[in-house]
């Protein structure tokens, strides 16, 4: 199947930079310890961190933020990351902690970052956590998924593999502790069940996903069920190389009228050093229905879409047209540190529609100075060309100093607060701090 979720999930959970790297010729030449099957990481950063609500309603606020961190790495079939940022008020408001950060049942769930059992070779697979750019393998209903967009939401989200012969599954919740946003897609090795175990696999595909949106969390979001149809036909196949075409139709169930079509073409490459992955496809939407529904900014648009209306997105009719989409992926380490960290990570989504709008969604990661110093920046604009467009943007920067144990940060960007109306409340923050690590 190629699907590499795990690796793209638990790469947020590493460190920034491996204390077990050489870095002197002395150390490079030196004979190598036995590989340990397990490793772990504690860490704790202390920031001042400011939110600004651009809007006049209230005041601004500022807080203390403290945040511990604990990993375990017991190799490819185990990983644990706990912490989360407790903010303490320092000025504007009322209470000592941000009440908006614990104060339902699903906010706990942000105390597991990452939980990992099993990988792509086990049968059956389990992760829980944040979920952050995620896409259900064919990603032609959920594609670029955040479940924490919503600065005041803060669930833990979980994913379920299983492979049976010549089907693969994978089932999703975006949070596991409430009613929210389920799914699944099943796909079968047509190659394997026509010509036997021992043709290439992977090599022909049918898929059905199906998602619903329970409408469980806040404001005047309701629910929403999705489904899709999809068929891949890998026609190349080298050495670090492979290009399939797809194809694929999709609706509401319930809802008559509301369906869509999509073809397209992707390729991927793979080496010690580099992972790209590329993808164009031609869509066509009616009745309501649009690919990749469940997107990157779905958690703000469920309240409030893109727009003048001022409704959620399950009340807008999605005009009828047909869009261009295009996807890149590039991931590049010169030196293949650790299979999953990389000197430059790039992401980028551009969606055009017939009828004038545009989405775009990027994130580039870089590492410099010999991996002391890392910066990225995310940025979301949905709605481009249309009245009231929507741009969301993140920067962060880390730099490690004293021998790579202590390091400070800086991140800023913008926010949108959704109210119990309905309405979203523009807003932005900043923050400065230290931390400290050690790994064993």
């Amino acid at each position: 199947m190629g699907n590499r979720w795990w690796a793209v999930l638990w790469l947020w959970l590493l460190p920034m930079r491996g204390e077990a790297t050489a870095s002197s010729e002395s150390e490079a030449a030196a004979p190598k310890a036995p590989t340990r099957s397990w490793s772990s990481l504690a860490r704790l950063e202390v920031a001042t961190l400011a939110l600004l609500p651009r809007s006049g309603r209230g005041r601004a606020e500022g807080f203390v933020q403290l945040e511990p961190t604990l990993i375990l790495d017991g190799g490819p079939e185990f990983g644990l990351n706990l912490g989360a940022p407790v903010r303490l008020r320092a000025w504007g408001g009322a209470g000592r902690v941000r009440r908006e950060d614990w104060d339902r049942l699903s906010d706990w769930g942000q105390l597991v970052r990452g939980l990992k059992l099993g990988s792509d070779a086990a049968p059956v697979g389990v992760w829980l956590g944040a979920l952050e750019d995620y896409s259900l393998l064919s990603a032609h209903l959920v594609r670029r998924y955040s479940n924490r967009t919503n600065p005041d939401y803060h669930p833990a989200g979980g994913l379920l593999t299983g492979t049976v012969g010549p089907l693969y599954t994978e089932a999703f919740a975006s949070d596991v502790l409430g009613a929210r946003l389920m799914g699944a897609e099943v796909a079968l090795d047509v190659g394997r069940v026509l010509l036997g175990a021992g043709h290439m696999p992977g090599r022909y595909t049918l898929a059905v996903s199906a998602v619903h949106d329970w409408g469980r969390f806040g404001g005047n979001a309701l629910s929403v069920t999705l489904a899709h149809l999809d068929a891949t036909a890998v026609v190349l196949r080298r050495p670090g190389l492979e290009a399939h075409l797809l194809a694929g139709w999709g609706g509401r169930p319930g809802v008559g009228g509301a369906w869509g079509a999509v073809l397209g073409v992707g390729a991927d490459s793979v080496t010690p050093t580099r992972d790209v992955s590329l993808r164009l496809e031609a869509r066509r939407q009616h009745g309501g229905f649009r690919q990749g529904f469940f997107g990157s900014d779905y958690e703000l648009a469920r309240f409030q879409a893109v727009g003048l209306e001022g409704v959620p997105l399950t009340s807008i009719r999605f005009p009828d047209g047909y869009s261009l989409q295009g996807e890149a992926r590039v991931g590049w380490d010169a030196v293949g540190y650790r299979g999953l960290q990389r000197h430059l990570m790039l992401s980028l989504s551009v969606e055009a529609f017939s009828w004038g709008r545009l989405d775009v969604d990027g994130r580039v990661a870089v590492q410099l100075l010999e991996r002391n110093l890392e910066v990225a920046v995310k940025g979301l604009g949905v709605g481009l060309g249309q009245p009231g467009a929507r741009y969301l943007g993140v920067a962060e920067a880390r730099w490690r100093i004293a021998a790579g144990k202590l390091y400070a940060v800086a991140t800023g960007g913008t926010l949108l607060f959704p109210e119990g109306d309905g309405t979203l409340r523009p807003g932005a923050f900043a923050s400065v701090g230290l931390g400290v690590d050690d790994a064993r």
